[in-house]
């Protein structure tokens, strides 16, 4: 049976809103889009690293397909491109239509909790990058297996998190830490 794994970039209050880009996603006036950027480092790079090279497909919701999909395949020179461009993507939407653009992904049919499910039948782990809304979703009817939490040293006040204050309890049990040159922890989780 495969696993649901959860990778994101946090702050301390648990948003998860746009860490990568100032236009990334400004949904409800975020203001601090890129807010991971300058806490990125050596030590974090070779962690993201080894949690690529793991094999297994991902699971993006509609937003995070969109952007990924406009950006990385233009990104020649990034290490991180070939492995997301030749990896399975399975993507969780009721207004996208098949054919997707960006090679290798599959649109989920039907009811999306019961797709995931089906798909933890097979034997292959599933990763989700970013996606809150799915990744909630998900959690509400216990699917998801391990987190990986890049928890940065910043309180942004505002923004979308990754845990909602109406979501559901979920107990882990911390299974790796590491603190990057920067202070950020890169923690794994597993239900406990």
């Amino acid at each position: 049976m495969s696993r649901i794994v959860v990778v994101n970039n946090v702050s301390l209050d648990g948003v998860m809103q746009a860490p990568g880009r100032p236009d990334e996603d400004v949904r409800g006036g975020f203001a601090h889009g890129g807010w991971a950027v300058p806490y990125f480092d050596a030590v974090m790079g070779e962690a993201m690293g080894r949690r690529m090279a793991v094999p297994g497909a991902l699971l993006l919701g509609r937003r995070t397909y969109e952007d990924f999909a406009s950006y990385w395949p233009k990104q020649t020179d990034n290490p991180f491109t070939p492995m997301l461009n030749e990896r399975r993507k399975y993507v969780a939407s009721t207004t996208l239509h098949e054919p997707l653009p960006w090679s290798n992904s599959t649109l989920l049919k039907g009811d999306v909790v019961q797709a995931v499910a089906e798909l933890k039948e097979g034997d292959e782990d599933i990763g989700i990058l970013g996606s809150g809304e799915l990744v909630r979703s998900l959690m509400r009817h216990d699917l998801i297996d391990q987190y990986v939490l890049s928890i940065h040293p910043l309180v942004l006040g505002s923004g979308r998190r990754l845990f909602s204050d109406d979501g559901a309890v979920a107990k882990l049990r911390l299974v790796d830490a590491t603190t990057s040159t920067t202070g950020v922890v890169i923690a794994t989780y597993q239900r406990a």
